[in-house]
């Protein structure tokens, strides 16, 4: 099967979607409305609320929440077939994913940039609030933790990707300072951003130089290490200011994020892989090797961000509403950055699949399984040998979509003889658009640790206050921390994805309440239909998760904490998700038949604040 009409496919439904699906939504459904000032300059700190352009911002927001989840999702989902995963990202993104994130957005910039539990609070009441605050911070938490296993095992005792990584911090640094405050009143975004560029192509270029000097030793570091050290940097991005280090770094990321997309989309229409796989494997009944359960329902909670991701609602909610420009900038922002992501998780299904099957099976099992399986790989030696790594056992979905990648990277003209380069340089690729997510999501769980205490201590609801700052950015770092610390991508993962997708659910219940609350209810069905759906599937899968994975986890000798944390935590996101969804067909209800609506959800049209000189 020749991927060139099915990548051409997929850019023309997503192509259509944002120009008809996501006007409509904008025009009839959200009525976008430029007159109605927005919390960045209503609020404007500094710190958190900081008005920002139309394309940095995107920049942000697609960097936040561009994470793990469309590479290695549906890379693992591969284990399935292609045919499955590549249906529902496109139907899943366009539909449920996209729509999720833009309605969430406008949500939270109509109740001044509040978290999807204040929104909740607000919309459905004070019991769905409490629940929704609760629910979302463990599934943060969990989200956190399985985004940044694949961190770790993707820089583990790769030199090369560190030394790239970490050049990236003091570039951002610098393009913050650049941009935000060399000249008083103007943000400038040209000048920075041609520098950041160059800058970033020279650290990848001076990883390849670093990797293979006598100093390699130096950042050469452990998986408990790499861990260590991404719970410091987590801390220290979410205690600075926005615009310092996590808002220029995010923004110089995705100049490499989607600069790689579209070099790997030229790459499939010059090279024309085929796809290896068959449209579907026998793994569908289950028994997999990569994926304990049946195709239904976990070829969704596997793919996860690829089509739907709740922890998308956290950044809607989090980080972005806080620096819109303007209203109809939602609809860019918010449905395009996800139409992106859907397009990333195409193409790394795309790479995955391009692979042979058993090549395939060799990276993402440890041997001994593989051998089980009666599988022969075909290029795996080659691979290896081209690349200077041993690629056999190396689970977690990471270096097996790098390979892909660097498989066709190396079929464009005069790239032949560069495999090792296009494969590392996929390598921090993948930990570069995990970390963007990891950091933000660190700052966003801060502001709901902050609305949580401040029930308790007043003083942290002040999300400027220093010492709360570091005191809810320690607990939440420790917290994703001792999880990677202590799991693998097996454990991890199921309990990421369904988790993320349980959120997606209470996210879109939320909304759901908020469109009818509008008095938009004969459109709440944008929301509603997708809620269901993932809804069933999630907790279908959640349940079968604590019977299949973790409970008998604890059966095994020196893993009954872990098994039994999981099978609570996962106990806890049930038990939320099922609890919202009840509160706010209540809520529905009453506004149906009459109910007062809240004001705040729909407030009265504003002239806009001097927004300023851009450069």
């Amino acid at each position: 099967m020749n991927t060139f009409p099915i990548l051409l496919g997929a850019l023309c439904v997503f192509a259509l979607a944002y120009r008809y699906y996501s006007a409509f939504i904008a025009a009839k459904v959200l009525v976008l409305d430029d007159r109605r000032t927005t919390p960045s300059h209503t609020y404007e700190d500094g710190h958190n609320y900081v008005p920002s352009p139309k394309w940095v911002l995107f920049g942000h927001h697609f960097a936040a929440i561009a994470g793990a989840g469309p590479l290695v999702g549906p890379t693992l989902a591969a284990q399935f077939g292609f045919a499955p995963g590549f249906l529902w990202i496109l139907i899943g993104a366009v539909l449920a994913g996209c729509v999720h994130d833009f309605t969430v957005l406008v949500a939270s910039v109509r109740h001044k940039g509040k978290s999807l539990a204040d929104v909740a609070r607000t919309e459905v009441g004070h019991f769905a609030g409490f629940v929704t605050m609760v629910a979302l911070l463990f599934i943060l938490l969990v989200t956190l933790a399985g985004l940044g296993i694949v961190v770790v095992n993707a820089l583990a005792n790769s030199p090369w990707g560190v030394f790239t990584i970490g050049m990236t911090i003091p570039i951002a640094i610098f393009m913050g300072l650049y941009m935000f405050k060399s000249t008083p009143g103007v943000i400038k975004i040209a000048g920075p951003s041609a520098i950041g560029v160059v800058l970033l192509i020279a650290a990848v270029i001076g990883g390849r130089w670093f990797a293979a000097s006598t100093y390699t030793s130096w950042l050469t570091f452990t998986p408990h290490e790499i861990t260590v050290l991404m719970c410091v940097y987590g801390f220290v991005a979410s205690v600075l200011p926005v615009w310092f280090l996590l808002e220029p770094r995010d923004y110089l990321s995705t100049y490499m994020k989607l600069g790689t997309i579209v070099l790997l989309i030229i790459g499939v229409f010059i090279v024309h892989p085929n796809i290896q796989f068959p449209a579907v494997t026998q793994f569908i009944h289950g028994g997999g090797p990569i994926i304990k359960g049946k195709l239904f329902p976990f070829l969704f909670v596997t793919i996860a961000c690829g089509a739907i991701s709740g922890f998308h609602s956290l950044v809607s909610s989090g980080t972005t509403p806080k620096m819109l420009w303007k209203e109809t900038d939602a609809r860019f922002i918010g449905y395009g950055a996800m139409m992106c992501e859907g397009m990333v998780a195409v193409l790394a299904l795309i790479a995955a699949c391009s692979m042979f099957p058993g090549d395939y099976f060799a990276i993402n099992t440890p041997p001994a399984v593989f051998a089980k399986l009666g599988m022969h790989t075909v290029n795996l030696d080659m691979y290896s040998a081209e690349i200077g790594e041993k690629l056999a056992g190396r689970t977690g979905g990471a270096v097996s979509l790098a390979v892909g990648m660097a498989e066709i990277f190396k079929g464009l003209p005069g790239m032949k003889t560069l495999t090792s380069y296009w494969y590392h340089y996929a390598i921090m690729f993948e930990a570069l658009f995990i970390l963007t997510t990891v950091d933000t999501g660190t700052r966003v769980a801060r502001y709901v640790m902050h609305e949580l205490l401040g029930k308790v201590y007043k003083p942290f609801s002040n999300t400027a206050w220093l010492a709360g700052n570091l005191v809810t950015s320690a607990i939440v770092v420790l917290s994703w921390g001792y999880l990677i610390y202590t799991g693998n991508i097996s454990t991890l993962w199921p309990l990421f994805g369904t988790g993320n997708q349980l959120l997606a659910t209470i996210a879109l219940a939320v909304v759901t309440t908020f469109l009818v609350n509008m008095g938009k209810a004969k459109y709440a069905y944008i929301t509603a239909i997708p809620m269901c759906f993932v809804g069933v599937t999630t907790l279908t899968a959640g349940v079968q998760s604590i019977k299949n994975i973790y409970l008998p986890l604890a059966r095994q000798p020196g893993h009954a904490f872990q098994g039994y944390l999981d099978s609570t935590l996962m106990m806890i996101f049930i038990v939320g998700v099922i609890l919202v969804v009840i509160e706010s067909a209540r809520r529905c209800w009453k506004t149906l038949h009459g109910a007062a609506i809240p004001v705040e959800a729909f407030g009265k049209p504003e002239e806009l604040v001097d927004v300023g000189v851009l450069a």
